[in-house]
């Protein structure tokens, strides 16, 4: 299991982005008329489209999905975007696979110029060969992310490409782009038989920990 490029996703995995994205959905749902109290059920905005998310838990047709995204956005463009710290170890591990040698790559179903954003707030953009994510005129699901980040990067041997993730979202994108996913417990997903169910190649508790699954595999592939 020889890997020369490692994705990550964003939001749970990276970087904990839900007081921002999880106010910001209340601001937009408030604006519909939706006063929401339920803090589990604004989680699961994080991490999957906006668009789907509303549809999935409120029943909104794709229109009014449309509008709740874009009163979303008025929150999240100048506030809560800037909502947001990393997780422990973050840097360091980045810092550990650079040294390694592996090329470093970011694949987010957050909108791309977010995650820019973002990463450049927190100061972990430097880390990155590519910094990918969605786009309103092109890749919005995972897996088209995934495609679109893997295209950018030239990745001709899918074998070599593994993506870190924190929700079965991550693991069912990778396994339909055809690149190997490695679960973290950390972050927003609360049903891990999802993952494995997807074929995680293993969940770890600590990003060090999967640098260390990384390292290791590497040598044994030597």
């Amino acid at each position: 299991m020889k890997k020369t490029t490692v994705l990550f996703d964003l939001d749970g995995t990276l970087v904990n982005t839900g007081e921002g994205v999880t106010k910001s959905v209340r601001h937009a749902l408030g604006q519909l008329g939706i006063f929401e109290t339920d803090q589990r059920r604004l989680e699961r905005f994080i991490g999957p489209p906006l668009v789907e998310s509303f549809a999935r838990e409120y029943g909104f047709s794709e229109e009014k999905s449309n509008q709740a995204v874009a009163f979303f956005r008025q929150r999240y463009e100048t506030v809560g975007v800037y909502e947001c710290f990393l997780y422990p170890d973050v840097k360091s591990s980045l810092k550990r696979l650079r040294e390694l040698g592996f090329e470093l790559g970011v694949a987010s179903s957050k909108r791309e110029d977010f995650c820019h954003v973002v990463l450049e707030y927190l100061k972990l953009d430097q880390y990155f060969d590519l910094i990918g994510g969605a786009s309103d005129a092109g890749a919005s699901t995972k897996i088209e992310v995934l495609e679109d980040v893997m295209k950018r990067l030239a990745i001709q041997d899918r074998s070599q490409a593994v993506l870190i993730g924190d929700t079965k979202y991550d693991a069912q994108g990778a396994s339909q782009a055809g690149i190997d996913c490695i679960g973290v417990t950390y972050g927003f997903e609360q049903d891990f038989d999802e993952m494995k169910k997807a074929g995680v190649l293993a969940i770890f508790d600590s990003l060090p920990q999967v640098v260390d699954f990384l390292e290791n595999s590497q040598v044994e592939s030597q």
